[in-house]
């Protein structure tokens, strides 16, 4: 049986530094990265960025991309121009590619940092999410944990089962 993909998994607490600046742990961008410095950062949802490598990314989101514009150009999206315009306006705002410094420093770019919700000199936590990299605030990912742990063992037995 072949090897899959290495699991990106672990959970660390770090602190923004007065520029935005944050180390990413090693444990996580080993099998994040593979040899390279350059990722993609995403909003995801509140309170939470996520960090992708960036080939895999893109060729999901421009697969995508190639789809919707095949039903527009096919006019299967008349009437929904709203759902295209909102599509474009997250599009526009919703990753960005970022390069690591040494060590794993990320620089959480503007527009960004506001979406993260966390101020310079505030902690982050940051979460291995077996495909990326996750950076939480805090509050927010104890939010998140309240909500989903008590399903852990339905998804942990659905998935693997």
């Amino acid at each position: 049986m072949a090897d899959g993909p290495e699991f990106i998994l672990g959970e660390f607490r770090r602190r923004l530094d007065d520029r935005y600046r944050l180390s990413i742990p090693m444990e996580l961008l080993d099998p994040l990265l593979g040899g390279t410095t350059e990722c993609i950062l995403s909003k995801e949802r509140p309170g939470c960025l996520s960090l992708w490598p960036t080939a895999s990314y893109q060729a999901k989101h421009e697969q995508g991309l190639a789809l919707v514009s095949g039903k527009m150009r096919a006019g299967k999206l008349e009437g929904r121009l709203a759902e295209v315009q909102l599509l474009g306006r997250l599009l526009s705002t919703r990753d960005f590619p970022v390069t690591l410094a040494g060590r794993g420093r990320l620089v959480i770019p503007e527009g960004f940092r506001e979406f993260l919700r966390v101020e310079p000199g505030g902690d982050v936590t940051i979460i291995g999410a077996a495909v990326c990299v996750e950076i939480w605030n805090p509050a927010n990912w104890l939010q998140y944990l309240d909500r989903r742990m008590p399903s852990f063992r339905r998804l942990f037995d659905r998935l693997s089962g």
